[in-house]
């Protein structure tokens, strides 16, 4: 032990305490999905406060001279019976009471309990001191390790702080309006039962307003349950923002909801306000489900949820090399579904996982803030199969189930998940996101990332060319863009089911007006040849600007592929606006087909004989002063967009386009052009300067600097992106990546690296670079979306491996029996080489 007490003693200046703002990862190992539980353990450095399973710590010794280790082992204990539930058999799991999780009430997430054991590990040698050793050893060392030892198993763990361990989605915000609430002196009293809408006479989901006592019904539904918009409508036509849900008011409160926020809210004064028309909140019983209770009925539903994840089959678990399961973060399913099928495409593949060991080799100081290793890493653990091994048993005293449960130990992306997330403003959180959006964040990254190097993004890219033909004077304008994911409109006219949507919606007003039960919803089958004939039509453009005609007319516009992908993937635009601009889910089912023959919507180019558009910018807004320069933009209608949620300078360019025309025209325009990658960029009017240096003096936030650097880019590109979207981040990122070309000239580094660093030093090919060939492909991959929004819910995939269908279900890894093609959201083709 002296000896041991010799070695420590001179690595001691290179233990370190953690302090506040250290990263310490205690959980994960930089370059696998090694952790405390593996076989093994975990070794944490005792100077960088990084990671290692047993198969990298060697690695990270040689290279950075570290020998002091914290080795963590844990080991599962069995869990405790229930009290209630001694006899053999896992206890009945409670059904959730609170929009939660990991709160009681709340959906369930069991916590592990291990048994920890803790020593120090010095290298090469691996010789192990525990605390007990410690006690034997001089002051100094004793001290110094023992404080170092306790600092590190105190810290949060950089994976903890990012994992949810509680979600709370009752958590109100007080209204505004509350405090200073407006109530009418009109003599209206409510009586304690009996309560119909003054509209409809539908006697449930009836919210009473509280400025004026006045009783309607609630929305309606995505799927027509719920009311019937009277409550949003008498909002509209009065303006008085709160009301609260009848039959959900008890002594301890009731639903409040606030039309101006848009939100379930808190009310301090409710009782107050409710007393006012005659309600005693101290004697009122519920006798309606809360929103909470309807939310979690959303949660727990049959139909789309049975359907998508096959439960009403009992399907055979997979394991193996391609078959490894991802543990839910919390709504991290959509990222789980999307690398899951990203990493099914051999470019992905070969990139990231064919080159691992020389992309570790190659990894900075600090891997976990490297993007291609923590993506190398996460490839490695789907298709290694080394992490696709079945889940521990839930007991030892549980009785073996009747059915096969599927699920693995699978990985947990927590590091991944925070690296691709950081600096967005969605993605970094722990809300659920859209599955699209991430696929092109995601991609987005790639770009950014394999600027000197081989890109596996290009698999997907392809050149879409857009045809606008004047139809005043017969001239045509080509333009060409690179897009990712192909659109699929839904014509809704278009369902061959028509009849009996129709019987179903007179069932569901017979229902509303008798008070019965609301009807099961009927799904609309929509036909996938009427989707691409919806996708290839002419669109008519009603205020075209003609340079040729320099005026205002009409003109068409085409749409066609100038290149044909590797890898075509498709998005079938589910979700959509409604009238009052809400946004909602179609329910619908469409016949995609397991092949796809694009080759007729190739794009042909000028024509023989066409004449072209002349290259000539509209004229600028003007006010009736000729002499001021700078347009006039409907204040009112900038505001009405920005409400809504959309980008102030999108609202802006909506506004100008449309010549203050009005909301209509705008909102038209924010639509159809919401996928312009400039779509948030500042507005630049015609004869206008918005070269650098057109300020007279210049401050960039060194935090937004640091961000967009440490994507890969150069601090004079950082500063040249800030500066044109006015030092907005999230705007500056999506610049940076839509000017790609005009950046030819600076120099870019690769995941943080120098260029010297970054792998070959190749010139970027002028122009996006797309690979082309036949325009027939086979689907091997889809993702579904259950739920009313892309903002909640749940999403799986399908992938096909080997002509099975696989279903994967974050950690559940089954053979697929019914792959419910017609309900996806994201379709992946490949191309069929003949």
């Amino acid at each position: 032990m002296a000896e041991v007490s010799e070695v420590l003693m001179s690595v001691l200046s290179t233990i370190r305490v953690p302090r506040p703002g250290d990263r310490v990862h205690k959980d994960e190992c930089a370059l696998s999905f090694s952790s405390p539980e593996s076989e093994g353990g975990l070794y944490v450095c005792m100077n960088s406060f990084l990671g290692f399973g047993s198969q990298y710590v060697d690695r990270h010794h040689t290279r950075s001279g570290q020998r002091a280790y914290l080795h963590i082992s844990q080991t599962r204990k069995a869990p405790k019976e229930d009290d209630e539930n001694s006899g053999s058999g896992d206890p009945p799991k409670k059904k959730p009471t609170r929009l939660a999780i990991g709160i009681e009430g709340g959906f369930n997430v069991e916590q592990e309990q291990y048994e920890e054991e803790v020593k120090v590990v010095l290298f090469p040698d691996r010789q192990e001191v525990t605390s007990d050793d410690l006690a034997t050893m001089p002051d100094v060392v004793r001290d110094r390790v023992s404080l170092a030892m306790a600092g590190l198993m105190s810290a949060d763990s950089v994976s903890h702080a990012l994992q949810v361990q509680q979600w709370d989605g009752e958590l109100r915000a007080e209204s505004r309006h509350a405090v200073e609430l407006e109530q009418l002196n009109n003599g209206t009293k409510i009586p304690p039962s009996g309560w119909r809408c003054e509209v409809c006479d539908l006697q449930e989901n009836l919210w009473m307003n509280l400025s004026d006592g006045r009783v309607f019904c609630g929305r309606r539904y995505f799927d027509g349950s719920g009311g019937n918009n009277h409550a949003l409508l008498h909002f509209q036509q009065t303006g008085h923002p709160l009301a609260v849900k009848l039959g959900t008011i008890t002594p301890d409160g009731g639903d409040v909801y606030s039309y101006d926020e848009d939100d379930m809210v808190l009310d301090p004064k409710l009782p107050e306000h409710l007393s006012h028309f005659g309600i005693d909140m101290m004697t009122m019983e519920k006798t309606e489900h809360t929103m909470t209770e309807l939310e979690i009925a959303v949660n727990q539903r049959v139909g789309e949820w049975e359907v998508i994840q096959e439960s009403g089959a009992t399907l055979r678990p997979l394991s193996g090399p391609g078959l490894t399961g991802m543990k839910n973060l919390g709504n991290s399913c959509y990222l789980n579904s999307v690398m899951q099928v990203l990493f099914t495409v051999p470019d992905f593949q070969s990139k990231y996982v064919s080159n691992i060991d020389k992309i570790f080799n190659e990894a900075p100081s600090d891997p976990t803030q490297d993007f291609k290793t923590q993506v190398a890493k996460l490839g490695y653990g789907l298709l290694s199969g080394e992490y696709s091994k079945p889940a521990p048993d839930p007991g030892e005293g549980s009785e073996p189930s009747s059915e096969p449960r599927g699920d693995q130990v699978g990985i947990a992306a927590r590091m991944f998940k925070a690296l691709v997330g950081r600096g967005h403003p969605e993605f970094s959180t722990n809300r659920q996101q859209d599955a699209q959006e991430f696929l092109l964040h995601f991609i987005n990254m790639v770009e950014r990332n394999c600027r000197s190097g081989v890109n596996p993004s290009e698999a997907f890219r392809f050149l879409v060319e857009e045809r606008i033909v004047c139809q005043q004077s017969q001239k045509a304008k080509y333009t060409q863009r690179v897009d990712y994911i192909l659109q699929l409109p839904v014509p809704m006219d278009q369902a061959t089911n028509t009849e009996e949507l129709q019987k179903a919606e007179r069932r569901r007003e017979e229902a509303d007006s008798s008070g019965a039960p609301t009807p099961a919803p009927v799904r609309a089958c929509i036909p996938f040849t009427a989707c691409m004939a919806a996708l290839s039509e002419p669109e008519t453009l009603t205020d075209f600007w003609s340079s040729a005609a320099q005026a205002k007319t009409t003109a068409t516009k085409t749409t066609r592929f100038a290149s044909f992908p590797d890898h075509m993937v498709i998005q079938v635009k589910k979700f959509t606006f409604g009238q009052d601009w809400v946004p909602k889910k179609l329910d619908v089912s469409i016949d995609v087909p397991d092949t796809l023959d694009l080759t007729a919507l190739r794009a042909t180019g000028q024509q023989p004989g066409e004449e072209l558009l002349p290259e000539v910018a509209p004229p600028p807004l003007m006010t009736p002063d000729v002499e001021v320069k700078a347009p006039v933009l409907d204040d009112s209608t900038v505001s009405q967009l920005c409400e809504m949620g959309f980008p102030l300078e999108a609202c802006r360019k909506a506004v100008y386009y449309t010549g203050n025309t009005g909301i209509d025209a705008a909102m038209n325009w924010v639509m159809g052009h919401m996928d312009d990658p400039d779509f948030s960029a500042p507005l630049v009017l015609p004869g206008t300067s918005s070269a650098p240096g057109t300020t007279p003096t210049e401050s960039f936030s060194e935090e937004h600097l640091a961000t967009i650097v440490s994507m890969g880019f150069s601090r004079d590109q950082a500063t040249r992106a800030l500066r044109a979207t006015s030092n907005v981040l999230e705007r500056a990122v999506d610049w940076i990546f839509s000017h790609l070309d005009d950046l030819e000239s600076m120099e870019v580094s690769e995941g943080g690296r120098s260029a010297a660093e970054s792998e070959g030093s190749r010139e970027p090919p002028p122009g996006p670079k797309v690979r082309d060939g036949p325009g027939k492909y086979e689907l091997f991959a889809f993702i579904s979306h259950m739920g009313t929004s892309t903002m909640c819910g749940h999403y799986v995939c399908h992938i096909k491996k080997d002509q099975q269908w696989v279903i994967f279900n974050d950690q559940k890894v089954c053979a697929s029996e019914k792959p419910p093609k017609d309900l996806g959201y994201l379709y992946f083709y490949r191309r069929v080489t003949e």
